[in-house]
């Protein structure tokens, strides 16, 4: 299991961290540590990790390694602290993912994506004790709980979802709960120019990057209008924050260019002065549309609302009560 952020990074009630789903499952924990520019201080580093809280950090794997010298140098000072390390990672120029603003940019969008894992597979097998790492897992642990999952009800009977380079941040676990209820699911692609079918009772537009290609966008006629058409025959649709922006009426990029959106909401939507806004928040709905339960969700974006006529918001059927965050299933 891979953890997310730090491993005791939470909600502000303490709840939801990488340190206490391992201790709910009786998880060990190995701590993998960015060990460039800096030597014995990562025993400080792992020392504080291990005794803030009852994570039961098992062993460390060194990353970002220069020289072997450095590796024993950091090496010695963890054994004054008596934690394991199960190996060191060297510095490997060609694994140095891109980054964009919400995250690594996506897998599809390598050239070679094969040869890249074939890499990392081929240093981590090279550099990393993995009979050591296997002697430390263990079978997980059966939790119960008196209190069932909430679930997220399906949007529609047939719910057509975006899918592309622009909208990749649909969770597959929400899909697959809503075709174990019974929902019928559809992808298209904006990009592409496609538009949700005429048989859809229900449009997800997820999130993702539709700020870089928003020009591509603008021209999707064909997308623009069987979007409005579903809005027309009263399917649900659905866009949480970048497919959120889709559905306003223009969208300015980075460089201060305006594109025309789909126009479904009067909102126009900026990323020219980009600001971080992150954190967990608990949505209450005003209606019963999209859901009507109170959710749980985590808002990570940078754009920014130029324009919103709350009025006809609050009305139209369209809308995401919590524009720009995401519900968890």
């Amino acid at each position: 299991m891979e953890g997310v952020m730090g491993l005791y990074d939470a909600a502000t009630d303490g709840r939801g961290s990488t340190a206490e789903l391992a201790e709910l499952l009786d998880l060990p924990i190995v701590l993998i540590v960015d060990a460039a520019r800096q030597a014995q201080s990562v025993a400080a580093l792992v020392r504080g990790f291990r005794d803030h809280g009852p994570a039961r950090i098992c062993g460390v794997i060194l990353n970002q390694i220069g020289n072997p010298r450095h590796a024993q140098m950091i090496e010695e000072a963890l054994g004054e602290i008596v934690m394991p390390v199960i190996d060191a990672l060297p510095r490997v120029p060609e694994l140095v993912l891109p980054e964009r603003h919400l995250g690594l940019v996506q897998a599809g969008e390598y050239a070679d994506l094969t040869a890249f894992l074939d890499k990392a597979a081929d240093t981590v097998e090279a550099n990393v004790d993995l009979d050591a790492l296997a002697a430390i897992a263990c079978p997980l642990r059966r939790v119960s709980s008196d209190t069932p999952p909430t679930r997220l009800a399906p949007l529609g009977q047939h719910i057509a979802i975006a899918r592309d380079e622009a909208f990749p941040f649909a969770y597959p676990h929400i899909l697959q709960g809503w075709r174990n209820r019974g929902a019928e699911i559809s992808f298209f692609s904006p990009l592409a120019d496609e538009g949700p079918g005429p048989d859809c009772d229900a449009v997800y537009l997820p999130g993702g990057y539709p700020e870089l290609h928003a020009g591509t966008l603008a021209h999707a006629n064909r997308f623009r209008s069987d979007l409005r058409a579903a809005a027309a025959r009263k399917a649900l649709v659905y866009g949480e924050y970048g497919g959120y922006m889709v559905l306003g009426e223009t969208r300015c990029d980075a460089e201060g260019t305006v594109h025309r959106m789909a126009g479904l909401l009067p909102l126009e939507t900026s990323f020219r002065s980009p600001r971080l806004h992150l954190g967990y928040r608990r949505l209450t709905p005003r209606g019963p549309l999209p859901w009507a339960q109170e959710l749980t969700a985590h808002e990570f974006h940078y754009a920014s609302t130029e324009r919103a006529d709350q009025t006809r918001l609050s009305s139209r059927r369209s809308m995401p009560r919590e524009p720009n965050a995401g519900p968890w299933g």
